[in-house]
């Protein structure tokens, strides 16, 4: 019952729906002793020849008060209990949610999608059937049985009772031993489902590829598997908890056994009645009902537990990167300095992935970024907008460190548009609008000509009303990248960072781009990482990075003056585009 425990600062929470609600279930509890009670009282009255037509409409006039009073009290724990519990879901869901969003990315570097969706549905709904069905098994078995035993006792026969609780311990230990087996068992059916989860995801999401590469027969066959495994370990759970109503039932049925040999016996004896004997059968009846909600409590908790304890697990990961405790709450603005010394994605890596980055950004300016894949471009560029942290050094914005800030606030100033151009399944308009919802139609396609994808949104039959579909996929790539800068346009920023943003687009529709963000982001710095060569060339500052490290820095013409990577790399693009032209 440990999760019960865990559980109990909800519980806490939602106090007042809780008593009510087990208050009523105790008033059912009680009312349902009322009928085997009057069996036993008119059997007696018909043995005896006593029954009267009045007294016989008295006790039914009691059974149809007692039938509608539980009918009442039925009807109103429910909404207590359950729609408390389903509270418990809804929070849970905001807090998981939340830790999402808080989180940085090198947590999602560690989880898959797949899992993360498992935790936030299967794991949730398995929590929030312990705080509602769990609860009332619990209330409701203890409370009924314990009331049911007790009139068995008090009013009919202690001995008789007694007889008929004899298999009651053996039912406990097995149930208990179902349990602890039920947990283990389940808490991997939860991860295989999981992975089936994540490979779901995955396979949809991937499917042009897998189709691209002929792969559908060898990703069904995976999928079959991971599904096989799911069935299996299902399957297992299943053959546990299919063991709680047999055995249950076997030992209730021993006590019914028990009761009608030795009931009898008391009958002949004359230390019971015939009606008695009725009643207290009845009772144990009854009984059957808490006997199976025990049963059926240990598999609601446990598998409540294993989901709980996977939920915490994940909940209690620490965010990585955290507001200081007196974090400047205004938006940054002024130059840029990097005195970066090292960073390193992992503390095991040999290798740093930056080392001695050095420069200075003066408002206004733009900056550009260059080298071979795998440089460390992105990664600076993660560093500014606090995405990675543990670097050794410092960055400056506006004369304070970049961790003076609140991260909110840090961020309203950057534009960031990355490699990764993700697109949400709305229209085009809310794409372009989504950091800035309230934004007039007007502003919208204002950003949209910046970013010379106004006219291709014109020419599609819904205009800026086109839904995109999942991730842009009714959009070309160019068209994809022209998007996401029209986003961070929108809001105006103080800094603007482009990470290859351009790799998309022809040479005259990136020089347009290059233009308009020269012409309207007059006192705004930029900065731009490329391996088009053509797209920074206008730069104030261009540093050309190798191996994490700046190799050459210096204006276009500056580089262009002296050997290195720089000068060849730019002739040779130079030379591409010239024998494309020729083609053409």
């Amino acid at each position: 019952m440990k999760v019960f425990l865990d559980l109990m600062w909800f519980f806490r929470q939602e106090k007042k729906s809780y008593i009510t609600g087990i208050i009523f279930l105790l008033f059912v509890a009680f009312l349902q002793l009322i009928p085997p009670k009057v069996v036993g009282i008119v059997v007696d009255e018909i043995k005896l020849e006593q029954l009267e037509k009045g007294d016989l409409l008295l006790w039914v006039g009691i059974l149809i008060a007692s039938a509608a009073s539980m009918y009442g009290l039925r009807f109103l724990w429910r909404i207590m209990i359950f729609g408390s519990s389903v509270k418990l879901g809804k929070q849970l869901r905001n807090r998981l949610y939340q830790h999402f969003t808080d989180m940085s990315p090198s947590f999602y570097q560690k989880r898959r999608v797949g899992d993360l969706m498992a935790h936030a549905t299967n794991d949730i709904q398995a929590i929030q059937q312990t705080a509602g069905t769990g609860v009332l098994t619990f209330v409701d078995s203890l409370a009924t049985g314990g009331f049911v035993i007790i009139a068995m006792a008090t009013t009919i026969s202690w001995k008789l009772t007694l007889i008929a609780l004899i298999p009651m311990p053996f039912m406990a230990l097995l149930t208990n031993y179902y349990g602890t087996l039920l947990h283990k068992r389940f808490h991997k059916a939860q991860e295989a489902f999981s992975s089936l989860n994540d490979k779901t995801q995955e396979s949809v999401s991937g499917i042009k590829v897998i189709k691209t590469f002929g792969q559908e027969k060898e990703d069904i066959e995976s999928f079959r598997q991971q599904s096989e495994d799911v069935v299996q370990k299902n399957i297992s759970v299943a053959r546990v908890d299919s063991l709680f109503d047999p055995t249950i039932s076997i030992i209730v049925g021993i006590s019914f056994f028990l009761s009608i040999v030795f009931g009898a016996k008391y009958v002949v004896a004359d230390e019971l009645t015939i009606g008695q004997l009725v009643s207290f059968t009845t009772y144990l009846g009854l009984l059957v009902w808490p006997m199976l909600a025990f049963g059926w409590l240990f598999n609601i908790v446990e598998r409540g537990r294993a989901s709980y304890d996977r939920v915490s697990t994940l909940l209690s990961e620490e965010m990585e990167i955290k507001n200081s405790p007196n974090a400047l709450s205004y938006a940054p603005s002024g130059d840029i300095s990097f005195k970066l010394s090292e960073f390193k994605y992992e503390e095991t890596d040999e290798e740093p992935t930056l080392k001695d980055i050095h420069f200075e950004l003066k408002k206004g300016e733009t900056l550009g970024l260059v080298g071979k894949t795998g440089s460390g471009k992105t990664t600076l560029l993660k560093i500014l907008i606090r995405e990675f942290e543990g670097y050794s050094g410092d960055v400056l914005f506006g004369g304070h460190s970049i961790k003076d800030y609140e991260i909110e606030k840090l961020r309203e100033s950057i534009g960031y548009v990355p490699q990764d151009h993700f697109l949400f399944s709305a229209s085009i308009k809310e794409n372009i609008a989504f950091a800035s919802p309230t934004a007039q139609d007007s502003t919208i396609q204002e950003a949209a000509k910046k970013a010379y994808i106004h006219e291709d949104i014109e020419g599609f039959t819904d205009k800026y009303e086109t839904v995109v579909g999942e991730r842009g996929v009714s959009l070309s790539g160019g068209q994809k990248q022209r998007i996401s800068i029209a986003r961070a346009l929108i809001l105006e920023p103080e800094v603007l960072l482009l990470d290859d943003s351009l790799s998309a687009v022809d040479a005259k529709t990136e020089e347009v781009i290059l233009s308009n963000l020269r012409e309207n982001r007059e006192g705004k710095t930029t900065i731009i990482s490329a391996h088009r060569l053509s797209a920074i060339q206008h730069a104030n500052v261009i540093l050309v990075l190798e191996d994490g490290e700046v190799v050459q820095s210096g204006t276009h013409e500056q580089l262009m003056s002296e050997d290195g990577w720089y000068k060849e790399m730019y002739i040779r693009q130079q030379l591409e585009e010239l024998v494309e032209q020729g083609g053409q």
